[in-house]
């Protein structure tokens, strides 16, 4: 479940915002993304797949929110994980690391079926 957004390190780009499937994320007044509604997450880590800026950070654990350390988790290596373990953006290159994200391609198409989600237009 999305836990942290860590807006000292956000860009504000708002992608996050734009690829969550269950528009759990939306954009505070200075334009940053903002947790609006918590419990629409679907733990699908999108919004961590497309931060470049390794701004967010989403519990494994779905079933219910967490109250975390946020410099723990800064400091803890997680920040950008899911993102390199699944070989994405400057990671496509390095061979540790193999792009598997493909495979949840139909969920997140069911997700935003279901869930409405928002146009990128």
């Amino acid at each position: 479940m999305i836990e942290l957004i860590f807006k000292d390190l956000c860009d504000g780009c708002g992608t996050c915002v734009q690829v969550c499937p269950t528009n759990a994320l939306t954009l505070d007044a200075d334009g940053l993304p903002a947790i609006g509604d918590q419990s629409a997450c679907q733990t699908c880590f999108m919004c961590e797949l497309y931060c470049t800026r390794d701004a967010l950070y989403v519990d494994p654990d779905c079933s219910q929110p967490h109250v975390l350390d946020a410099g723990q988790i800064r400091h803890s290596g997680l920040l950008g994980q899911y993102r390199r373990d699944s070989g994405w953006h400057e990671w496509a290159e390095d061979p540790r690391y193999q792009n598997q994200h493909w495979r949840m391609d139909a969920i997140f198409a069911q997700a935003r079926a279901t869930h409405g989600g928002r146009d990128k237009a």
